[in-house]
């Protein structure tokens, strides 16, 4: 398994800045700053940290409600917090099983902690890219039938990725672990205007010490669904993602957009 990280408090962490612009509390000052000198750049940043946590409610209780799918994969999950996958899906089926990845220590202890008396969740130490270590893990096998349906999220988390770890690889990857008939989630921060794009890349990559992708264009993430059907409504910003709350599609974000959507595995050929 991937040694866990030790804990930097000196270095702004993606996973706590965005906490931050939830207006949670699992962040610290080091992560305030640095949300604040994001906000001087896209200053509504706050808005498209608010739309990616509503569309992954709105597409986690579609797969649950719509599609029946008991079984996910969380892949980057990010710090807990309210209205977390495995509250969401086990509301529709208590018996839903989710697996949370992730490689931040903050992320790793909280996530244990809320998790603790939850048999049907699991927290593990890993860097998303690491399929092979992931699915051979102890939780995996135990949780994750991988011969029915298994959703797997990718949520707000490829911008966090350099090219050189090649994304779309890693999602052909799981693609390849996946039952035919499962789901993928996928989106990401992009952006149309070189400008913004080189901004925010260049000030996440010097605040997070290079723990940082980059945002890319609506394009890179069109590719990421050539082995999946994409399902209604397409691919979109997520806001436009089945809303369900007039008043939340008002909250735009304007720099740039998260844009994606879902995709479902295809009968094998």
């Amino acid at each position: 398994m991937t040694e866990q990280k030790r804990v930097d408090l000196s270095v702004p962490s993606a996973a706590r800045m965005y906490d931050w612009l939830l207006g949670g509390s699992n962040n610290y000052a080091v992560d305030q700053a640095a949300g604040e000198q994001l906000l001087e750049v896209a200053p509504t940043s706050r808005e498209i940290a608010l739309q990616n946590r509503w569309f992954l409610e709105r597409v986690v209780r579609a797969l649950a409600k719509e599609h029946h799918i008991k079984q996910f994969i969380d892949f980057g999950s990010g710090l807990p917090t309210q209205r977390n996958v495995h509250q969401i899906a086990q509301e529709d089926d208590p018996g839903a099983r989710v697996v949370y990845i992730d490689n931040d220590p903050v992320v790793l202890a909280l996530g244990q902690s809320l998790l603790a008396e939850n048999e049907n969740t699991a927290i593990l130490a890993a860097d998303m890219t690491d399929t092979d270590t992931i699915f051979a893990h102890d939780d995996v096998v135990r949780l994750i039938d991988l011969e029915e349906p298994v959703a797997a999220l990718f949520v707000s988390v490829l911008h966090c990725l350099p090219d050189s770890a090649d994304p779309k690889a890693m999602v052909d990857r799981v693609i390849d672990r996946l039952a035919p008939g499962s789901f993928v989630v996928l989106c990401q921060l992009v952006s149309e205007d070189a400008e913004v794009r080189d901004a925010v890349t260049k000030l996440m990559s010097e605040q997070t010490h290079d723990n940082w992708g980059r945002v890319r264009q609506k394009s890179d993430v069109d590719e990421l669904f050539d082995r999946l059907i994409v399902q209604e409504p397409g691919l979109r910003d997520v806001t436009d993602w089945r809303p369900t709350s007039e008043l939340q599609q008002r909250q735009r974000s304007i720099e740039w957009t998260e844009y994606g959507g879902l995709g479902q595995v295809p009968p094998r050929r």
